[in-house]
Order: C-alpha cells, then structure tokens, then sequence
C-alpha cells in the first residue's frame, strides 16, 4: 500500500505517486532500469520543468527522480524533495503545476540525451 502525503494530492494524485514507487523498488532492485517518465511537472510563468520516473518516501515527505530542468540550460538527472518543488514559484509568483495531458513517448534516457542537446527539456 502506497502511503498518502496530504502536502501531495494536489500535484501528485495517489495513484501517480503509486507508480512512482513501484518504479522506484524496481530500479532498487534491477540495474539499467529506464522507465518512461511517469508525470511531467512545470512552472507556468517561469522555465523549470521536471520528467519524473520514481519516488522514495521519505518521512512526511517523498524524493522524487528524473530529469530536472531549471531553465538556466543544464538539463540533468538527479533528485529532488517533492516539498522542495511544491515551494518554487515562478515570476509571477504561480506554483509548480502537473501536466495533465502529458504522456510520455520516449524512455527517461532518451528525454536525457535530448535535453542535452537541446539545453532543454523537449516533450
């Protein structure tokens, strides 16, 4: 049973953070391990955008992993504290938003070596 966050279920509803945490047991037990992105998170009003795959509670919070963009053009894997994301705000002062359209069409890897090239993420 996934635990519930409260601080979550506006930006990640429990069933998407149900799938983060199982890809998260899986890449702790399977080397190599490259999902698709499983929600994209972004500011409307500013250029930071983040590919998450996974998620490790931790405590009242949840580390979350994927590909983060910041919008200052380095693009890179890594982590990031949900409650961390769910306190940036843009310039006009808007909260990081979910993507409710977005389906992910390319494994993690491939959005990796994309944004690379690009500065960016591109999805």
């Amino acid at each position: 049973m996934t635990p519930r966050f409260p601080r979550t279920e506006a930006l990640i509803p429990d069933d998407v953070l149900a799938k983060l945490v199982e890809n998260g047991r899986t890449s702790e037990e399977r080397d190599g391990f490259d999902p698709f992105p499983v929600v994209k998170l972004f500011t409307p009003d500013a250029g930071a955008t983040w590919l998450i795959t996974e998620a490790y509670p931790e405590g009242d919070d949840v580390r979350l992993f994927g590909l983060c963009d910041l919008g200052m053009g380095c693009p890179e894997l890594g982590y990031a504290m949900l409650s961390e994301i769910e306190d940036v705000r843009g310039k006009l002062g808007l909260p990081v938003e979910r993507d409710l359209h977005f389906k992910a069409e390319h494994r993690l890897s491939t959005y990796a070596a994309n944004a690379r090239r690009a500065g960016m993420i591109v999805a």
